[in-house]
């Protein structure tokens, strides 16, 4: 493996995508085929990532994780990581890994991948010495990411999403300046940080009369930001100024919507970067708030559910097994019994609406019929 900086060192599809090549084919096909072999050979090695094609997450149904290595282990433990930014940037919710049956879902994140890359960065260390930093980028098959946000009744931010522009104040003590377009590197954490979060940040160009708006962002007056970002849309400001504090530094921030007021809120600590990404979280927070909607799903309980098409023990032992995986399901209790069929009394998060989503496609259960009021599975 060659070692390169800033590009992708490794390529693949989903694991189980890949086929190994049938033994005995370059014995029965001699020397001609060898040389085409090598001949394809080269062309898939030019096919491949080059210089400058920088593997990178687009989007809200990919993630970067930093990672230790390349193995297995690593890379599923990673794969869970990176499906709890997804869903964190799909509802904007920040808490959304501790919302019921995520973490069920987070062990077997494999399963929702479509595919991943890993990229190494250089950089340089405290001492000088060149640092290296490999990074796993994953990408997830929306449908399968939409089903599952869905069943679990997750709320879900609309796109496209706005991009508020960025009113940032900061003053390291010889006085405030605004951060417009050409500094955009002093405001990179914030900016950072609301991709995380699933959206993004614009700046103002930060013209002569725009740096004249300090005053206003530094006393608070939002209304003369919002009048002077008429100019570009949506109608929307993050206003944040950045100043030591106590040997630190403190935040205080105001979300704006078509002149109307959020949120507001204030940060300190002792690493201003940190302190001035705390900006991209409150706006996530409060939009999130305002926007983002919960699907439709059936009311969380208790529901008896039939089953049919049990023609062993072993059916009963997989019916129950792939019962208690679902990530809609938080209890399961038998009732009754025949030859063919079991009923049992399930606790659905997200009621039998989510059930079934979860189970929509699969090739264990399928939806038959309703009796009774009860809904009746068939085991396939």
């Amino acid at each position: 493996m060659v070692r390169t900086t800033g590009v992708a060192i490794d390529a693949a599809a989903h694991p189980d995508t890949r086929r190994p090549m049938r033994r005995g084919f370059a014995r029965a096909a001699g020397a001609w085929a060898l040389g085409m072999a090598l001949l394809l050979a080269t062309f898939t090695a030019g096919a491949q990532r080059v210089e400058g094609d920088r593997a990178a997450a687009q989007g809200v149904y990919s993630a970067e994780v930093e990672v230790n290595g390349q193995g297995a282990g690593e890379r599923n433990a990673a794969f869970a990581r990176a499906l709890a930014q997804v869903l964190g940037k799909l509802s904007g919710d920040r808490g959304t890994a501790s919302r019921p049956g995520v973490g069920q879902e987070l062990r077997q994140a494999e399963r929702y991948v479509s595919g991943y890359d890993y990229r190494q960065d250089e950089g340089v260390s405290a001492s000088g010495a060149p640092s290296f930093k490999t990074t796993l980028v994953v990408r997830f098959d929306r449908e399968q990411i939409d089903s599952l946000a869905a069943a679990l009744g997750l709320p879900v931010w609309p796109q496209p999403r706005p991009k508020p522009v960025l009113w940032l104040a900061i003053d390291d003590g010889s006085g405030p300046k605004l951060v417009g377009l050409p500094k955009a590197a002093a405001a990179r954490t914030t900016l950072q940080r609301a991709e995380q979060r699933g959206f993004r940040l614009g700046l103002p160009n930060g013209s002569a009369a725009e740096q004249a708006l300090v005053g206003a962002i530094w006393r608070g007056d939002t209304a003369a930001v919002a009048r002077a970002s008429r100019r570009y849309s949506p109608p929307m400001q993050l206003i944040g100024k950045l100043y030591r504090h106590d040997g630190g530094w403190k935040a205080d921030w105001t979300f704006v919507d078509d002149g109307r007021v959020l949120s507001r809120w204030s940060e300190e600590g002792g690493n201003a970067l940190k302190v001035m990404a705390t900006g991209a979280d409150g706006a996530a927070d409060a939009l999130m708030k305002r926007y983002a909607k919960a699907p439709e799903t059936g009311p969380a309980g208790t529901y008896r559910i039939a089953f049919t098409g049990l023609d062993s023990a072993d059916d009963y032992v997989r019916l129950s097994g792939y019962l208690q995986r679902l990530a809609v399901v938080r209890g399961l209790t038998p009732l009754t019994a025949s030859p063919d069929s079991v009923a049992f009394d399930v606790e659905l998060i997200s009621g039998v609406s989510g059930f079934n989503r979860l189970i929509d496609g699969g090739d264990v259960l399928v939806d038959a019929s309703v009796e009774g009021g009860e809904p009746v599975y068939r085991l396939r």
